[in-house]
C-alpha cells in the first residue's frame, strides 16, 4: 500500500483505516460497516501482498459527523 498522505489526517476527526482479512468479502463487509456510521471514501477493491496471508483494504473516514441511527 502507498504511504498515508498528510492530507488524509490533516485535521482531528479524519482517519485512515487499514483492514486485513482472510478474503475480499470480509474486508469489504468491514468497510461497509464503517461506511454505515461515518462519511467514508471507500476502496473499490482489495489488494494482496505476495508472501503475506489474506487481503488488505484501506479506506478513509471522517468521524466528525454524528453517528447515524
Amino acid at each position: 500500500m502507498k504511504p498515508i498522505s498528510e492530507a488524509h489526517v490533516a485535521q482531528p476527526g479524519l482517519a485512515v483505516v487499514d483492514v486485513a482479512a482472510c478474503d475480499d468479502q470480509t474486508a469489504l463487509a468491514v468497510q461497509e460497516l464503517l461506511a454505515g456510521q461515518w462519511a467514508t471514501a471507500p476502496a473499490d477493491s482489495t489488494t494482496r501482498v505476495p508472501g503475506e496471508p489474506g487481503v488488505r483494504l484501506r479506506c478513509y473516514l471522517d468521524v466528525r459527523q454524528e453517528l447515524r441511527s
